[in-house]
């Protein structure tokens, strides 16, 4: 095999069966479970273990983190929110109507991780209506890292479903029309 057939077959367009979509996939929901609301969930670990200074330090930059993302929802936010749209319409579009396994892909990612951003911003706004600290905060987003993981597993598994379907009907015609003998 020749160094340019092995480079169009790492960089291959047919996501579903690309290893290097799947590592993508698995990285990113690794990354958005333990970034809860931009706080490294070890933190929010240590907090509740040691408490003291490590619980100032949690409620610390969940406040600089909460007040962050909230000044751009409150500036941009709906900018952002046509923006988004926009990109989730067009890789929507694209990827299922003209059926390009790119786009779905993208899709696929793009699409649970919108979902992932409106809940931060509803824990957000949630966390600074009540001023929570301590445990409470803890507890919060503990639950937000569970609803997170919740929303991973279900894109996790409708993606894979989606894949295999994508992969054995692009394989369908070569398994049914191959000449016996």
């Amino acid at each position: 095999m020749g160094w340019f057939e092995l480079l169009t077959e790492m960089i291959d367009l047919r996501s579903f069966s690309n290893l290097w979509f799947w590592i993508a996939l698995a990285v990113m929901w690794s990354t958005a479970s333990h970034w809860v609301l931009g706080v490294p969930y070890d933190m929010v670990m240590r907090a509740g273990r040691y408490g003291g200074q490590a619980e100032e330090d949690l409620e610390d930059v969940v406040r600089v983190n909460v007040n962050r993302l909230l000044y751009i929802a409150d500036v941009s936010g709906l900018w952002l929110m046509g923006l988004g749209s926009f990109i989730l319409t067009v890789l929507g579009l694209s990827g299922f109507l003209y059926d390009l396994q790119f786009m779905q892909a993208l899709f696929l990612m793009a699409f649970p991780m919108s979902i992932v951003w409106m809940l931060s911003m509803r824990t957000a706004r949630g966390i600074r209506a009540t001023g929570l600290s301590g445990a409470d905060l803890r507890r919060k987003l503990r639950l937000h890292r569970v609803m997170v993981q919740v929303i991973g597993m279900i894109s996790i598994f409708i993606t894979a479903m989606w894949g295999m379907f994508q992969i054995m009907t692009a394989n369908l015609p070569d398994i049914l029309f191959k000449p016996l003998g």
